[in-house]
């Protein structure tokens, strides 16, 4: 199945990079390469990694940038950037960028799993070498697990019913299918609620993602890791596509601000923490309303921008 993608605030991230021509950046989130293809046409005299662990997305990008002598794609995950550099023999960089959440072809081919539109096995691995699928976790967590990540990953008011709704449903047949799922969360809803809004099943898909791959575990430290690749002057572009994400990077931005991240009781600071990043959007950068007349992916989107010191 081809697809149509379209990078969300692909100019404003580009011209928040601050391109070198004989710069050496990373994409961290490789996807559908329309920020890594920008960013190969600037650095012409330089090199540029993408990562990402879906093997689909790299050999879609080796393809596509087939062009660009200086594209190394890694397959990995993104939190590993400090090991893809070593290997690479590369010391610092100029620019990384995060495109995070799920990717627009991994939401548009049915077999992966991750729409609530299509009636397709439970699946929604980024990385279909690992083992754990959104089947798993709908099939074997308990009703109190199930209710957290709901409520914490899909800031899902409705959670607790939900997850009492799929303990129950479970206990007649095995939840295979995003179809079975999407009628489960429609039950639970009640109807006037969902005849409100976005598709009920939204913040339970969403949430289920983020478990699956354990996004919001890892972005914090990636936060730092990235931070250490930079050259001092290089620059930090992070895209994120819910309030989840936002705040943690958010608080990650503020806190590598900081000389010191002692909590405000502490006499004298005990941390030896330093500052290493100058925040360039004190607001985040939001999509021009021409942007979301176009893409409606670009809706939820956000884009911060730090600058190493």
């Amino acid at each position: 199945m081809d697809y149509i993608h379209k990078s969300v605030l692909l100019d404003e991230s580009i011209e928040g990079l601050n391109i070198k021509t004989n710069g050496i950046y990373v994409d961290a989130t490789l996807g559908g390469g329309g920020h890594t293809q920008e960013i190969l046409k600037r650095a012409a005299d330089g090199k540029v990694i993408g990562i990402d662990q879906d093997d689909y997305a790299i050999e879609r990008a080796k393809d596509k940038l087939k062009e660009f002598k200086n594209f190394i794609p890694v397959k990995n995950n993104f939190s590993n950037i400090k090991e893809v550099l070593e290997d690479l023999n590369i010391e610092k960089v100029d620019g990384i960028i995060f495109d995070l959440g799920v990717s627009s072809f991994q939401l548009d081919i049915p077999e992966r799993g991750f729409s609530y539109n299509y009636d397709m096995p439970l699946d929604m691995r980024m990385d279909k070498n690992q083992t754990t699928t959104a089947r798993h976790i709908v099939n074997g967590y308990e009703e109190h697990e199930l209710s957290r990540i709901l409520w914490e990953y899909g800031e899902e008011k409705w959670a607790a019913r939900i997850a009492k709704f799929i303990v129950q449903e479970r206990e007649h047949e095995f939840i295979e299918t995003t179809g079975q799922l999407v009628s489960i969360v429609k039950k639970a809803i009640p109807k006037q609620v969902r005849q409100e809004g976005s598709h009920p099943a939204k913040r339970t898909f969403q949430a289920i993602r983020i478990e699956v791959n354990r996004e919001l575990e890892i972005l914090e430290n990636t936060m730092k890791d990235a931070v250490d690749c930079l050259n001092v002057g290089g620059r930090i572009c992070v895209i994120t596509f819910h309030s989840l994400e936002d705040r943690i990077i958010k608080n990650a931005f503020n806190d590598l601000n900081k000389d010191c991240i002692c909590p405000p009781e502490f006499p004298k600071c005990m941390c030896d923490h330093r500052r290493k990043l100058k925040i360039i959007t004190r607001k985040p950068v939001l999509p021009s309303e021409e942007e979301l007349v176009e893409n409606r992916r670009a809706h939820s989107a956000k884009l911060r921008i730090g600058e190493r010191v």
